[in-house]
């Protein structure tokens, strides 16, 4: 994948996600990750009261979202329509979940834009990422956000490294995405849109659209 590939408009159809006026003011999507909890503020302060409850400071649930009792949710959030939260999802701030999204049985999710759609159903942890619409990750499939050896994330593409200058970065998953059961992203994935991931799978860096990630060096493009 080649720097131009990773652009905002190349990943994500923006009309599917009430965060496109933060994301509009950005080239690449990581970009947006420190200003996602002002964001949220913000806009929630211009939601219809008609349509969304605000139970606690920093927090709009839309009224036809679905909520387990059992969920854990702080603020800032924004929860929009037809979403549902399952038992025992961790959102732990800094979080936008998109209308229709599933958030579900002990997923939890940090400094996340979720798009229209999305589904991260099964044991999931998401942090410091944007998943594309109709995205989904496969039960257990998780973003992983900090290096191990705690040094700034890059971004590899074929034409260049892009220094993010951010140490915490999960990964960029674009629209349609499908991630594999127990597969790990690794800090400064972007995942191309329409691509598959098989299941156990370890990515590191960039994946083309439209391709099928078997394994480090062997990714095919779809028919």
């Amino acid at each position: 994948m080649k720097k131009l590939d990773m652009r905002i408009v190349e990943l994500y159809s923006l009309e599917h996600t009430m965060a496109r006026e933060l994301l509009e003011k950005y080239e690449y999507p990581w970009e947006a990750l420190p200003y996602i909890g002002e964001f949220i503020r913000e806009l929630g302060e211009k939601l219809p009261k008609k349509e969304y409850d605000s139970p606690r400071d920093g927090m709009w649930i839309h009224k036809t979202a679905k909520i387990a009792p059992t969920a854990g949710i702080i603020g800032p959030v924004i929860i929009g329509p037809t979403a549902e939260i399952r038992h025992c999802a961790y959102i732990r701030g800094k979080v936008i979940i998109g209308a229709g999204a599933v958030v579900g049985n002990s997923t939890e999710l940090k400094n996340v834009i979720l798009f229209d759609e999305v589904q991260v159903p099964h044991y999931n942890y998401v942090g410091d990422s944007i998943l594309g619409y109709k995205a989904h990750m496969g039960a257990g499939s998780i973003t992983s956000n900090v290096k191990s050896d705690k040094q700034l994330v890059k971004v590899h593409g074929e034409d260049g490294d892009i220094e993010t200058g951010m140490k915490k970065f999960g990964a960029m998953i674009g629209d349609s995405v499908e991630v594999g059961c127990g597969s790990v992203l690794n800090p400064g994935t972007v995942v191309g849109r329409n691509s598959n991931i098989y299941p156990l799978s370890s990515v590191r860096g960039c994946v083309d659209k439209e391709s099928i990630y078997k394994r480090e060096g062997e990714v095919a493009k779809k028919m």
